[in-house]
């Protein structure tokens, strides 16, 4: 990490740049998912380059943002009726990104204004995109939302986990969980000052599903009936196994 921390700020000054610009990478190029897959980290490492002394308009902050690919969801509002619990109202979420982290070099409401934040969608409200269904607290339902993929770290707002050296070097970890949904991941890393966005990098991760999973996954989704009959033959070799074992210990 230190090494390329090292090459990033030499290229920083060496590369010709029109005002200030990020010079960025990532530890891992693409995710695998296996069997035994419990989650992964992303490192993300970078460098402000400059041809100028930096204004002096405040100091420059950092935001960085992974995505996973999105997807419809409907939220439910269960309510209490004759004694039992039922869905009553419902919202359609017309995307919803299945992963969301931000991580900034301060807290998010200094470093990005709200107009930023509605031009480039960088909160976690902003990357849900909620379809109007007529719902008087439509508000509600994607604040539930969040609050629920947020106790499952789906979500994630890490204010301060950017460390940033000098205003030149950066660095921060975003960990993944172990239910990925394959696809690939945006990371983008945005330099403010002032509030203001000054530059944007972005580079995707893809995330894809390799050996026994990658198995699993096709023959469910391209054949069915494959998929179906060898279910249906493993279930009934279990259950014969079982029962000889067990005829096997009584006698």
């Amino acid at each position: 990490m230190r090494r390329a921390l090292a090459a990033l700020a030499v290229l920083a000054f060496a590369l010709p740049a029109g005002a200030e610009t990020v010079v960025a990478g990532l530890s891992q190029e693409e995710i695998s998912i296996t069997t035994n897959f419990d989650g992964s980290e992303i490192l993300i490492f970078g460098a402000v380059r400059r041809e100028a002394p930096p204004p002096g308009t405040g100091p420059m902050e950092v935001i960085v943002t992974v995505e996973g690919p999105s997807r419809p969801v409907t939220v439910r509002r269960k309510d209490r009726r004759f004694g039992i619990w039922v869905n009553t109202d419902a919202s359609e979420i017309d995307a919803a990104p299945t992963f969301y982290a931000v991580s900034t070099s301060g807290p998010l409401q200094e470093v990005l204004t709200q107009t930023e934040d509605l031009r480039h969608r960088v909160s976690v409200p902003r990357a849900i995109r909620a379809v109007g269904t007529g719902i008087a607290d439509q508000e509600a339902f994607t604040e539930a939302l969040i609050r629920i993929r947020s106790d499952t770290t789906a979500y994630q707002l890490n204010e301060g986990a950017v460390r940033f050296r000098e205003q030149t070097l950066f660095d921060t970890g975003v960990r993944l969980p172990a239910n990925l949904t394959e696809g690939d991941y945006l990371t983008r890393i945005f330099l403010t000052r002032g509030g203001e966005v000054v530059d944007v990098f972005e580079q995707a991760i893809p995330v894809r599903k390799v050996g026994l999973e990658r198995l699993i996954f096709s023959l469910a989704h391209d054949r069915p009936l494959v998929y179906g009959i060898l279910s249906l033959a493993i279930a009934i070799a279990a259950g014969w196994l079982a029962s000889a074992v067990f005829r096997y210990i009584r006698s």
